[in-house]
């Protein structure tokens, strides 16, 4: 895969490969009171220590959407660049043998267990590199001090310049299907409320590249992107899903939801990010600063046919905020994949 970073009309194709991250086979963590590291894990009764998170561990590919909206130099053209691709996307998750260990002074030390990560997208109609994202996901237990339940956390690295730290809960349940809510690209101006998705029309009027009939030089769409996907990214989600229940149905399901902010564990998580995203710019706030991520996983289990396996599928939607020259701008990025 090559990175193009897709320049107004400009692609360049690139090379899809696999993505993988791993630790070696024979590593695990051992502290200084505990010098012999653990064995890997081996299949031994009794629970897995992932929890919820052992549903992810192996190789995902699948396709969805992307959009983007970019700070467009120089200014005084206009101030932002829409993209909007159809994507393609591997998702390699890789268990981290043994516990991790979290050293406590206000309570004992905790232990979290973990998969590496490594996600690729690209533009589908081309190959073009859209995004690599290095991480990893754990499982948190309750803790005393501070006092916050069992959680989740996702810790990635985003080459553009972005880390972040996003923690939430998972939840298990039999069944299905979930409900997948709608959601928007909408910009909105600082110290303004995010609009709903049935503002779109009126926003329109200050943002048109949001009307693909219309026609403008700051927006890109690739093969694929209809107005109804504008409309609602995750509408993508919706009809995959729709889709993939045909003649079948969901027989269990993973929710995981994490995000940046304090909503969901209040002491844990933030984004940061290097000097030229962070720096108030000429104009003020002129870079694309991250300033929140917040995303949903749903890991699904759909039941085979006609006597078949069962199909594991992996829909997640994920929103980070870029702000720039006064406005909060959605980036919008959604997969469904399948486990191979």
């Amino acid at each position: 895969m090559a990175w193009t970073g897709l320049r107004d009309d400009t692609i360049v194709e690139g090379l899809i490969m696999t993505a993988v991250t791993r630790t070696d086979a024979d590593f695990a963590f051992a502290g200084l009171d505990t010098p012999n590291a653990p064995p890997p894990r081996a299949a031994a009764a009794g629970p897995d220590p992932l929890g919820p998170l052992a549903a992810l561990e192996g190789t995902w590919k699948g396709h969805g959407f992307n959009a983007i909206w970019r700070p467009h130099h120089p200014a005084n053209q206009q101030d932002r660049f829409l993209e909007l691709n159809m994507t393609d996307e591997t998702l390699v998750f890789t268990r981290i043998n043994g516990p991790i260990p979290n050293r406590g002074l206000a309570m004992a030390d905790i232990d979290m267990f973990g998969l590496t990560y490594m996600q690729q997208i690209a533009e589908s109609s081309t190959g073009a590199g859209l995004h690599i994202e290095p991480g990893i996901w754990a499982v948190v237990p309750q803790t005393s001090d501070p006092s916050e339940p069992a959680s989740v956390v996702r810790m990635a690295s985003i080459p553009h310049g972005t880390v972040i730290l996003a923690q939430g809960v998972a939840e298990v349940h039999s069944g299905g299907p979930q409900h997948i809510p709608d959601n928007n690209i909408l910009p909105f101006f600082f110290g303004s409320p995010a609009p709903a998705n049935t503002d779109f029309n009126s926003v329109a009027q200050t943002f048109p590249e949001l009307n693909l009939a219309q026609a403008t030089t700051f927006r890109f769409v690739a093969p694929g992107v209809t107005q109804a996907i504008v409309k609602n990214p995750n509408s993508v989600l919706q009809s995959a899903l729709q889709a993939s229940l045909q003649g079948t149905s969901m027989t269990s399901r993973t929710f995981l939801h994490v995000a940046t902010t304090h909503s969901i564990i209040k002491a844990g998580g933030g984004t940061a990010n290097t000097a030229f995203l962070a720096a108030s710019g000429n104009p003020p706030g002129g870079n694309a600063k991250a300033t929140q991520t917040e995303a949903t996983f749903w890991i699904e289990t759909i039941a085979g046919t006609g006597g078949g396996p069962d199909t594991h599928q992996l829909q997640y939607t994920q929103l980070v905020m870029l702000d720039f020259n006064g406005i909060h701008w959605p980036h919008v990025t959604v997969g469904t994949l399948v486990k191979q």
